[in-house]
């Protein structure tokens, strides 16, 4: 165990220097924001920084009691907290780049604050990507309510990786842009049972992206951009984890990885207005800036 356990709570002392950065951004979610951290608390390795950013409306998040419980638990296990009061808000994306601006560990996972990690998980996921070597791994959530819910027809294109992952490129009408079914439900969980996976076994699978729980290669993430295109986003806008995969794919390539040991809390999501799709404007003006800049002069 690389962290404090209940022998070691009133020491005082740090755990050794954290190789993961984890960053929540977190909006009006204290109930689902301690589940998060309860599966966080319950993770032995390797050592992580967790840096918290809130949006909420009036009281600060971590003055909910059972919030303020659980950072109590983390730092008495020697994890370094940060806490952020991040307003106004103006869109997910500026969040996202806000709290990757505070990260500097080698890898920054990004963990919704409605996602809880079994035991093993953040562990899995960071040898997943020192072994694979790509610009992210990551573990979709499941939503267990699903799990008597079997979808052939949305996992009939799970594809493993074999060999090396590679960069890929990625659009709307893709054949590969299909795995996002990959995701739905309880998919993966089912994927997971009928592979017969053996204990610490895991696999590494293609996607289409990975939202609500991905660990980057921090560096890989930055220079594809992070998330500064927010900038030519409205405030109200989703899909920004998608282009900011597509970016590191296109460089470093990504993986999801079996088993997904993360589970989606099922509450209702705060993202109430999807009528805009981050790509369609992010991507469409690379597109016609590319044109414009091809196209003679008359």
């Amino acid at each position: 165990m690389n962290r404090h356990t209940s022998v070691h709570w009133a020491s005082g002392q740090p755990s050794a220097d954290p190789a993961v950065d984890v960053l929540i951004p977190t909006c009006n979610r204290p109930a689902e924001l301690t589940v998060t951290l309860a599966g966080l608390a319950a993770q032995e390795a390797p050592v992580f920084r967790l840096v918290l950013s809130d949006q909420s409306d009036g009281v600060q998040v971590w003055n909910h009691a059972t919030v303020a419980a659980m950072l109590r638990v983390l730092a008495a296990q020697g994890t370094p907290i940060e806490l952020h009061r991040h307003l106004p808000r103006r869109g997910l994306a500026e969040h996202r780049q806000f709290l990757l601006e505070k990260a500097h560990a080698e890898k920054a996972l990004f963990l919704d604050d409605d996602v809880w990690l079994e035991p093993g998980a953040l562990q899995r996921m960071s040898r997943a990507l020192d072994q694979l070597r790509c610009g992210f791994v990551g573990m979709a959530p499941q939503g267990l309510s699903y799990l008597d819910d079997r979808r052939p027809e949305q996992t009939n294109v799970f594809t493993p990786w074999e060999g090396a992952v590679t960069p890929e490129r990625i659009r709307p009408g893709d054949a590969a842009f299909r795995r996002w079914t990959l995701h739905s439900a309880a998919n993966l969980s089912h994927l997971s049972a009928d592979l017969e996976l053996e204990p610490g076994q895991w696999i590494p699978y293609k996607v289409a992206w990975l939202g609500g729980c991905t660990m980057y290669r921090r560096q890989a993430l930055e220079d594809a951009g992070g998330f500064r295109f927010w900038t030519q986003l409205p405030p109200e806008h989703c899909g920004e984890d998608v282009v900011a995969q597509w970016r590191v794919m296109e460089k470093h390539g990504a993986a999801g990885i079996l088993p997904a040991g993360a589970v989606h809390l099922e509450s209702p999501s705060t993202v109430t207005d999807r009528r805009v799709e981050a790509f369609d404007l992010v991507l469409r003006d690379a597109v016609e800036e590319k044109s414009a800049q091809l196209t003679p002069e008359r």
